[in-house]
């Protein structure tokens, strides 16, 4: 039988590297094998073969010596957003054409520390500007569950490669959902950190106050597993918490009775499908049946959590995207014959429609004459989204809400009206805008068997609280 087929995740794994059962270079075949019959998916835009095949086998030497670390033989892919040193970088764009990264984001010097294996760089939306990763340069991304629809995104090839049994765990980045909602949309678990847990520092800037690195895997465990190693304080980022990490895998174990509110606005909405709905409110059911406080709450704010994250996010885009001009890396214009043109018909062919749309509008925004009216306001607002979310979690010990309002939908369903797409992120955002940890959770599936995602936000800096509450929540739902 072959090896990951039972033993997809990197928990069940263990053992059997452990006891040399099996090698990591014969998982890391199967691997490459999957990857490449599965290659219509179109979840990877590099697959570092020859390098991973040297690596696992020093792993395996590792692991006879008794020296291995605590990932060793754990196989990650890398959203194309984050550096691995003398390895192409695109960000899913033109624009980054023959760009190799001259050093690890640190996301990456820690997995590669803890021995795990890097096995590729995976496809997504244009510097992480989309949901449902058709947005890119490298083409659309295939859900491995029904190739007709999305895979979700930004971290669309993320998710893919993770579903498809290409690699145990993804990291991806989440800006305003795009971790959680291509798990939703392909079962898995996907966990965004608090804003500051895991450090930034060689993850391609979208919006920099909304950004983190995030974890996509099939059980909370490696979520945890992970997050113990990529999380900390960093001297490369200023606003990376300083404070000690504790030990997730152990807080798994914990149990208790917990305080819940949903928001009475995310399940009354008329664009949920009726499906998530009920699933969702089946789930809060149980949660009841199993002794813990479920309450219904409104919270007002929330329809304006998706205008005020577009704001300020493509107010920040703008201003982090003006380093791609064609003089410092990255793609150049061949059509330019003046300074000026290097920078117009660069930057005007080497990005995406999406891309531009978002630039102009985030210079809209910070333009004297609107700044005070758009981009300040919105401000204030994100503001007072904080205040109330935190006022719930002062009462509560999370939040859970629907991760989407609709499962995976076809591919090109929005291609004459793509803003109607930014409302798939309406649940996701808020946790963005107030800059708390949330996970999405598999939640059953619809009528047409594709999977239905709940979240669960939980407050500042407590992932620990929260990945011991996924693991009971996946515990109670396992069927």
């Amino acid at each position: 039988m072959p090896i990951f087929d039972n033993h997809y995740s990197f928990g069940a794994l263990l053992p059997l590297l452990a006891s040399h059962k099996i090698t990591v270079s014969e998982v890391v075949a199967q691997l490459l094998q999957r990857i490449q019959e599965q290659e219509d998916l179109n979840a990877f835009v590099n697959v570092y073969d020859q390098q991973i095949v040297a690596d696992a086998s020093l792993i395996d030497q590792k692991i006879k010596a008794q020296k291995a670390q605590e990932l060793a033989g754990m196989v990650v892919g890398l959203k194309d957003l984050i550096c691995y040193k003398d390895h192409p970088l695109q960000a899913g764009s033109k624009i980054l054409t023959n760009y190799i990264a001259p050093f690890h984001a640190t996301v990456t010097e820690r997995l590669l520390a803890a021995d795990a294996l890097i096995i590729g760089h995976q496809n997504c939306d244009e510097f992480g500007m989309g949901s449902s990763s058709e947005n890119a340069h490298f083409g659309t991304v295939l859900n491995p569950l029904d190739k007709t629809r999305v895979a979700g995104g930004s971290s669309g090839g993320s998710a893919a490669a993770v579903k498809a049994k290409m690699c145990h765990v993804s990291i991806g980045t989440d800006t305003g959902g795009s971790v959680r909602q291509p798990a939703a949309f392909c079962g898995l678990v996907g966990l965004k950190p608090s804003y500051g847990r895991i450090s930034r520092n060689g993850l391609v800037a979208y919006a920099s106050s909304f950004d983190t690195a995030g974890i996509l895997a099939h059980t909370v465990e490696d979520c945890a597993r992970v997050l113990g190693i990529i999380a900390g304080p960093d001297a490369f980022d200023d606003t990376a918490y300083s404070k000690p990490i504790p030990d997730y895998l152990d807080a798994l174990n914990k149990s208790g009775r917990y305080k819940i509110a949903y928001l009475e606005e995310t399940l009354s909405n008329d664009g949920l499908q009726s499906e998530i709905k009920e699933h969702t409110l089946s789930a809060l059911e149980l949660l009841k049946k199993e002794g813990h406080q479920v309450d219904n709450i409104h919270f007002s704010l929330l329809k304006y959590a998706l205008p005020t994250y577009y704001i300020l996010v493509n107010a920040e885009a703008s201003t982090n995207l003006a380093r791609f001009d064609g003089i410092r890396y990255g793609y150049r214009s061949s059509r330019a014959t003046t300074l000026e043109e290097v920078y117009t018909k660069t930057r005007t062919e080497g990005f995406s429609k999406e891309v531009k749309k978002r630039i102009m509008l985030g210079a809209f925004v910070l333009s004297a004459s609107q700044c005070e009216t758009h981009y300040t306001k919105a401000s204030k607002v994100r503001n007072l989204i904080k205040k109330a979310v935190q006022e719930i979690l002062s009462n509560y010990d999370f939040i859970i809400l629907p991760t989407t309002t609709a499962t995976a939908f076809r591919i090109n369903s929005f291609a004459n009206n793509p803003l109607a797409m930014y409302w798939s992120d309406l649940y996701t955002v808020l946790a963005s805008v107030a800059g708390l940890p949330a996970i999405s959770l598999p939640n059953g599936v619809d009528q047409k068997n594709l999977p239905i995602g709940i979240q669960v936000i939980g407050n500042y800096f407590e992932e620990a609280k929260l990945l011991a509450f996924s693991r009971y929540f996946e515990t109670i739902t396992a069927s």
